[in-house]
């Protein structure tokens, strides 16, 4: 889940070149794919709380020339990234007029050069959607500390980008709070039983491919809110609108995010990203709704242990984990008030309410190229929806069509994954069409 926090402010200063890293540890590099985002902006917020430890090398955005050009001048970064090349140049100029020394580049071949640069050490891969996954795919190849909150990069290209990230050595740390959870309450003792050295546990936790068997594992409990439509009868679907769509119960976040989150195709993304992340099929995780957003995720293990991850639903909590990880820093958030909270409470999710959740449970264990076709549709949809041009119900309708229209097929290469991707969506558009 995405979470945003609190607007840039003036107040916050970039630490100057120069300032070493807090003692024993060393400097981070961090380029910020998507840094005008919810997960971007919290990123910057966490960064700003650790002057001497983090460096922010590059930063992109795809229209939000004003807040990048803010952030900019705050993190003074060495390069920054605009899809459009007018607004690079009008960017630069601006830039170079306030004295920075920043350069600004356009284009998808510039996301890739700043993921994949060689002074960088940690990429924060938070652009959204499948537009995310050639640069976040630059980061495994180049072997960096990768913070994965872009889903869709393994959902779309799994295979692909886990071979990336094994052949490369990168380390790749989950963002979204489900997956970092379930990351936490992993034992990471049962690696170095397996023969892992404890300096491979370290750098390298989430390529090693243990089974959750291997790792005395039984479930994984991924849970979720439940949305803004968890109670409402279903009657009534057909009116709801983006803004009702839109309006999280405990999370403040992207439009697009949202409407996932209301139809519960977000988690079905996010179980398959499970599966990618730690080695397992689509039987070994369950969706448990959990309307408070406290519990972000569970563990169980065969003994019959659960070890559960707890916090305010704030995305800045996953953000520092990753980024300090293995170690721990202050980030910011509010603390749980144990004595306010009434009750936790926990329930299986309505398929027929959800009925997205039944489709990516069916794809989950495809190798093939369905999920790609899951995901893209449902990018049309959800944004044919926010413009107003089909009902609510009618965003999953989009999706099992298209995914009954186009077979699915082992994916061959980062084209053939791009080629089914617009296939895809120019089948989505002619249904709304």
């Amino acid at each position: 889940m995405d979470s945003e926090n609190q607007p840039l402010t003036g107040k916050v200063k970039a630490h100057p070149r120069g300032v070493g890293p807090t003692a024993g540890h060393s400097l981070q590099r961090l380029t910020i794919l998507g840094s005008t985002g919810s997960i971007g902006r919290s990123t910057l917020a966490v960064v700003a709380l650790h002057p001497s430890d983090y460096e922010v090398f590059a930063l992109t955005a795809n229209r939000d020339q004003r807040m990048l050009e803010q952030q900019c001048l705050v993190y003074k970064p060495r390069f920054a990234v605009l899809s459009d090349g007018q607004a690079a140049t009008e960017l630069q100029v601006k830039l170079a007029a306030a004295g920075l020394a920043t350069e600004v580049l356009s284009g998808k071949a510039a996301l890739n050069i700043v993921a994949s640069h060689a002074a960088v050490d940690t990429v924060m891969a938070a652009i959204v959607g499948a537009a995310g996954l050639e640069s976040s795919l630059a980061a495994a190849n180049a072997g960096k500390k990768i913070l994965l909150a872009n889903k869709e990069s393994l959902v779309v290209a799994g295979a692909l980008f886990m071979r990336a990230v094994k052949k490369s050595g990168a380390t790749l740390l989950p963002i979204d709070s489900e997956h970092n959870a379930i990351f936490q309450c992993l034992d990471n003792r049962t690696r170095i039983q397996a023969g892992v050295s404890s300096v491979n546990a370290q750098e390298s936790l989430l390529q090693e491919s243990l089974s959750l068997k291997e790792q005395g594992v039984r479930k994984l409990l991924l849970t979720g809110s439940g949305g803004p439509f968890r109670a409402l009868d279903m009657d009534d679907f057909s009116s709801i609108t983006p803004e009702q769509a839109c309006a999280h119960p405990n999370w403040v976040m992207g439009r697009k995010i949202s409407v996932d989150s209301a139809t519960m195709m977000n988690k079905g993304l996010e179980l398959i990203e499970a599966c990618w992340l730690f080695n397992c099929q689509a039987s070994d995780v369950d969706i448990v709704i959990h309307p408070q957003s406290i519990i972000h995720s569970m563990v169980e293990y065969v003994d019959g242990s659960v070890l559960a991850q707890l916090g305010v639903p704030d995305m800045r909590t996953p953000i520092a984990h990753a980024l300090a990880w293995p170690r721990r820093i202050e980030s910011n958030v509010e603390r749980l008030d144990w004595t306010s909270m009434s009750q936790l409470t926990f329930e299986q999710p309505d398929m027929r309410r959800f009925p997205a959740l039944g489709i990516a449970r069916q794809i989950a264990d495809d190798s093939g190229t369905a999920a790609i076709v899951l995901n893209a549709a449902n990018e049309v949809a959800v944004q044919a929806f926010l413009d107003g041009q089909i009902s609510f119900p009618a965003i999953v309708k989009i999706v099992e069509q298209t995914l009954e229209k186009i077979p699915s097929t082992e994916p061959e290469s980062l084209l053939h994954i791009q080629a089914v991707d617009q296939q895809a969506r120019q089948l989505a558009a002619g249904m709304i069409e």
